[in-house]
């Protein structure tokens, strides 16, 4: 049976964790001319890091930009629980792109403070190189490192229309070499992607569920319409279908039937920010979402 990650969390600290939402000041190779130009068409100019602490670098010093934002991210946290526990989340862009030795300075400063628990930062299969996983290997023996990876679906034909800019292949070596190097993988999936069928998103689950090594982690996500990206130009000229509530969950559901036991569940629903959020609009209401999705999956999640 699949475990909420409230749960895995618990039974490994004794008490609730939070995640902190960081930025690292990374780009994306999707993004300069590397691997692409434009980015992901879903993505917005924040680079899926809309709730992330902003990344500042005013005087200089690295150590004191990095513990700026963590406690800025901390006192939203705190201004509704007395948390002690968290997870430093690097989320804006692509994490692992950039100067090695940079990158290594700034995430050994925020996984050695007492109050970050796990470090995790999401990234693209293509941006972890044999330097990257050493350096994050280095650190899982420190704490634990989640490595965070933006699949979205398996379907190569899919990714070119959202100009993803990797192929499946990239995944698969990827993930083999991540898990080689003992690292803890979490892979990130978008349910109702333009042109996919129920039984294609279910397809792509089934692929993540039949993965040796053993998944570690999932997050699924509905896909968001957000102004100023190209798939919302897309969109407005072509619409295209978005799930109700009552599809979306019943998908996530059937989602979670597939996985191996163990595997935790970072994520069942995605939540745009209100202001570029233009479908689906039943998204803003989180709490009844959720209700939702836990009356139908409590028998599947412990």
């Amino acid at each position: 049976m699949p475990i909420k990650l409230s749960t895995y969390l618990k039974s490994e600290y004794g008490e609730k964790v939070y995640r902190l939402s960081l930025s690292s000041g990374c780009g994306c190779p999707n993004r300069d001319g590397t691997v692409g130009t434009g980015g992901c068409t879903f993505c917005s100019e924040g680079g899926s890091g809309e709730f992330a602490a902003r990344f500042r670098n005013d005087d200089g010093l690295l150590t004191r930009m990095l513990d700026g934002q963590i406690e800025e991210a901390k006192s939203k946290i705190r201004a509704k629980t007395d948390a002690r526990k968290f997870i430093a989340y690097f989320q804006s862009f692509t994490n692992t792109y950039g100067d090695v030795d940079r990158l290594r300075e700034l995430y050994t400063r925020a996984i050695k403070r007492d109050d970050i628990v796990i470090l995790s930062i999401g990234t693209r299969p293509d941006c972890v190189g044999p330097e990257i996983i050493d350096m994050l290997k280095e650190l899982n023996q420190i704490k634990p490192v989640w490595v965070e990876l933006g699949l979205q679906t398996i379907h190569d034909r899919t990714a070119r229309s959202f100009n993803r800019g990797y192929d499946l292949d990239c995944f698969k070596d990827a993930y083999r070499r991540l898990k080689e190097a003992g690292l803890t993988v979490i892979v990130h999936l978008i349910m109702g992607l333009p042109g996919e069928s129920k039984e294609d998103m279910l397809e792509s689950v089934k692929f993540l569920a039949g993965l040796d090594p053993k998944l570690d982690g999932i997050k699924i996500q509905n896909l968001q319409i957000l102004k100023s990206t190209k798939m919302y130009e897309s969109f407005v000229q072509e619409p295209f279908h978005i799930m109700s509530m009552e599809e979306y969950t019943d998908l996530v559901a059937e989602a979670l039937a597939l996985l191996p036991d163990k595997t935790v569940v970072h994520r069942m629903q995605g939540d745009g920010p209100r202001k570029l959020l233009v479908e689906p609009l039943w998204s803003l209401d989180k709490k009844r979402v959720l209700n939702m999705l836990t009356a139908k999956t409590k028998s599947m999640l412990r």
